[in-house]
């Protein structure tokens, strides 16, 4: 008989209001009756790590198990090495001391955040505070991004695609994604002041929750420059439990799915 559980996982942190906030939104998801959910992190949670929620969710019978990863592009090397661990590919694309989990029930491993659109609605409330003339602004939508070839592609994809969701989404002049990794803070805005020098700058952090990025690392980055920021991150917001139910109802369709043909053939 199948059961279904879910695996939420986030990267972690020493704060404990960023788990907190994880852990809400988490729990305000809503599920078929009978699936338990399972709030996970990557690494510094003691007790509340990967290996837990898998050893919890078998414990009480999870056949199937949903991997939600709650992190914000699939260029996220940690998403390479998740996926390792869990027996999901081979090998990991770049070297990683993460070891293989111990996992008896088959796994569905849903996309990361990326471009998603409930995501470019929630990023658009946050920056409303700044906005007063959207005709007249330039959006900068700030992620950690990566210089490792192959992953740095993904996280400049994902972020322009939500940049043009978000431009259209609240009218604005010009939206584009910048990464802080590699830095690319100085000559994205010597680029948008050649081209619309008449736009106001409007910083929007892609990050989860706040932390030292969106606290110290932004504001150091864009200091020589005029900008507007209120450093307002992805949580909370109701909008984070409705991505997840999403991926969760779209990989029990699928996981359904494929159970019916495996019975007809």
């Amino acid at each position: 008989m199948v059961k279904y559980g879910v695996l939420v996982i986030s990267h972690g942190s020493r704060s404990a209001e960023w788990v907190r906030l994880v852990d809400e939104a988490v729990s305000s998801v809503k599920v078929p009756y009978g699936v338990p959910v399972y709030s996970s992190f990557l690494e510094i949670v003691e007790g509340r790590l990967i290996q837990d929620g898998i050893t919890q969710l078998e414990s009480i019978g999870v056949t199937d198990i949903i991997v939600v990863p709650l992190f914000v592009s699939s260029g996220s090397t940690h998403i390479d090495e998740i996926e390792y661990a869990l027996g999901l590919k081979d090998e990991p694309l770049l070297p990683t001391d993460m070891e293989r989990f111990a996992v008896q029930a088959r796994l569905h491993m849903t996309p990361p955040i990326d471009d998603d659109p409930i995501i470019a609605d929630i990023l658009y409330e946050k920056l409303m505070p700044l906005s007063d003339n959207p005709e007249q602004e330039l959006v900068l939508l700030v992620g950690h991004g990566s210089i490792e070839k192959g992953f740095h592609l993904r996280w400049r994809q994902g972020l322009e695609l939500l940049a043009d969701r978000l431009k259209s989404r609240g009218g604005f002049a010009e939206a584009d994604g910048v990464m802080l990794l590699p830095n690319q803070v100085k000559w994205k805005l010597k680029l948008w002041n050649r081209r619309r020098p008449d736009c106001t700058v409007l910083v929007a952090p892609l990050f989860l929750s706040e932390g030292y990025f969106t606290s110290e690392v932004i504001p150091d980055r864009f200091r020589d420059y005029e900008y507007r920021y209120n450093g307002a991150t992805l949580l909370p917001h109701p909008g984070i439990s409705r991505w997840m139910e999403r991926q969760i109802e779209a990989a029990i369709q699928c996981m359904e799915e494929e159970g019916t043909r495996d019975i007809r053939s």
